[in-house]
């Protein structure tokens, strides 16, 4: 299986804002990361408790934690000038 990286790119385009052996651009995507998908999550949470909505909102919190997770895995990767 071949994954084209300009799709990669395009899907997940902040962790490639990351420089190679630079500790700095790393810790501030890494926040960026955290931060933003800790304030979704917690309005996500918020209306995943309205019943009849609340599973999608569910699923939606679900997809949001894996896209921030592989966004952390491919920063580590570009700071280490594997990607």
């Amino acid at each position: 299986m071949n994954i084209d990286m300009n799709l990669i790119k395009q899907v997940w385009p902040t962790p490639f804002k990351v420089k190679e052996k630079d500790v700095t651009s790393l810790i501030i995507q890494l926040v960026i990361f955290l931060v933003v998908c800790a304030i979704a999550g917690a309005i996500i949470g918020l209306l995943a408790g309205i019943p009849i909505i609340g599973i999608l909102f569910s699923i939606i919190g679900s997809l949001m934690g894996i896209y921030s997770l592989i966004g952390i895995i491919i920063c580590v990767l570009k700071f280490l000038g594997k990607c």
